[in-house]
């Protein structure tokens, strides 16, 4: 299992804080390799808010002793003192990000930005931008420079207004059937993004054009499906480079690219460094 969070303080603890509108207290990810299970259970929740995003896979979440599946693309927030029972799965092929919040004006905040105090399950759709906010997150919280407080609030207010926008187009039902169309894609990519993809073949199979596919994926999820598996297959390679010894071939291999010089390239593009560059530069951060 990959695991990479950060604590204010380094308090695991969970707590309230008034003295601001709002506070990030915690925040980080989880994906599921080799661990079998993660459960949580929490029969008289938390002191703060806790914000959950499903980026792939599949959750098991209680809501009043009811099983929910929630798939990717879903996000599920918590409030105070609400009993927290949800249970992630190796199978399922999960990976979560999380934050806790408080502060003296977070309901009012939330209300603000479309989500209602009966609200537990928001539909969000599944983007790239939100795993970079929460990755920048767990960064700032990780790193604690200068006003890092004061950007993990404008952080964490980006995906409220991310959020919102998104509960404010929420899909009518004749469209229901391409969002489970895109859903379906998004998770074929997650599960097979080490394979060779064709985006024409898969549109094939699914008996849908090539270009009503390109087109209603990169408006589900801001990008092409082509930039899609790019973004995938870089942000795996960059997990194996911190949690694993394989070499830079090996990784490649892993992640979906023959060519080693290749896959070093189109990571370099991306990243802003190579592989072994990217490697060197986590080691030196740990040290």
């Amino acid at each position: 299992m990959y695991v990479n969070s950060a604590y204010w303080h380094n308090k695991i603890l969970d707590f309230k804080d008034k003295s601001k509108p709002l506070f990030v207290c915690s925040c980080g990810t989880y994906h599921l390799f080799t661990r079998p299970k993660l459960p949580t259970y929490r029969p008289r929740g938390r002191l703060d808010y806790q914000i959950i995003y499903v980026a792939s896979g599949k959750a098991h979440f209680y809501f009043n002793g009811v099983e929910h599946i929630i798939s990717a693309g879903n996000m599920v927030i918590y409030r105070p003192k609400e009993e927290q029972r949800y249970y992630y799965y190796a199978a399922d092929h999960t990976q979560v990000y999380w934050v806790h919040f408080t502060g003296g004006n977070v309901k009012n905040i939330l209300r603000k930005y479309g989500i209602a105090d009966h609200m537990r399950v928001l539909y969000t759709g599944t983007s790239l931008e939100y795993k970079q906010l929460f990755e920048q997150m767990i960064h700032e919280l990780t790193l604690c420079k200068d006003d890092y407080e004061e950007l993990l609030v404008g952080y964490l207010q980006h995906l409220l207004i991310l959020i919102h926008r998104s509960i404010n187009n929420k899909p009518r039902e004749k469209t229901l059937l391409l969002v489970s169309s895109m859903d379906n894609a998004v998770r074929y990519f997650h599960e097979n993004y080490n394979k060779q993809i064709c985006i024409e073949e898969y549109a094939a199979k699914q008996h849908i054009s090539v270009s009503w596919f390109i087109r209603n994926f990169k408006e589900y999820t801001d990008v092409t499906p082509t930039q899609y598996l790019l973004s995938l297959r870089i942000s795996n390679a960059q997990t194996l480079l911190e949690t694993t010894n394989y070499n830079v071939t090996e990784i490649s291999e892993i992640v979906g690219y023959n060519n080693p010089l290749y896959f070093s390239r189109l990571f370099k593009k991306q990243v802003g460094m190579s592989p072994s560059d990217f490697r060197k530069h986590l080691s030196e951060h740990s040290n």
